[in-house]
């Protein structure tokens, strides 16, 4: 619209001081109101560029210690569903049983093992422990003894 009006100023018979003057009216208020602007700068597309960069640096660490407290939290789960299969085989047949990963299954009733979770229970005469981590999580060994309780 401003260069509408600039090309129309100069088809005006007016001195050639007064045209300019009027030109630079509408030049300047057609570069401070954005008109004639096509693109983004290099600098604008810069700083959405470093500050995408700089909330992938916060993001990705924390992504991946949120995954790690859940692969632990599989391992809690299984271990606490074992020994609950363990009190259940000791109500039906009065023994503990030992097992270790896959072997677990197949002894204990009604349990079944989430995939990379290293799971080992050991039986006692009146009690058992168990242990389990998860090959993907923080490496942390869960300890589960009957006799002390429960989860240590």
């Amino acid at each position: 619209m401003q260069f509408a009006a600039a090309r129309r100023l100069r088809t005006i018979p007016i001195g050639d001081w007064k045209r300019r003057r009027l030109l630079r009216r509408v030049w300047r208020h057609a570069a401070v109101s954005g008109v004639g602007r096509r693109g983004f700068t290099l600098v604008e597309l810069l700083v959405v560029i470093a500050l995408i960069a700089i909330l992938a640096a916060i993001a990705i660490p924390q992504f991946s210690t949120f995954r790690q407290r859940s692969l632990d939290a599989s391992a809690v789960m299984d271990l606490r569903n074992a020994a609950n299969a363990e009190e259940q085989m000791f109500a039906t047949t009065h023994a503990y049983v030992s097992c270790r990963n896959a072997n677990c299954q197949t002894r204990l009733t009604g349990f079944h093992r989430t995939p990379n979770v290293t799971i080992r229970m050991r039986a006692g005469r009146a009690s058992f422990t168990g242990t389990a981590t998860h090959s993907s999580g923080s490496g942390k060994v869960w300890v589960y003894d009957s006799a002390a309780g429960g989860l240590r």
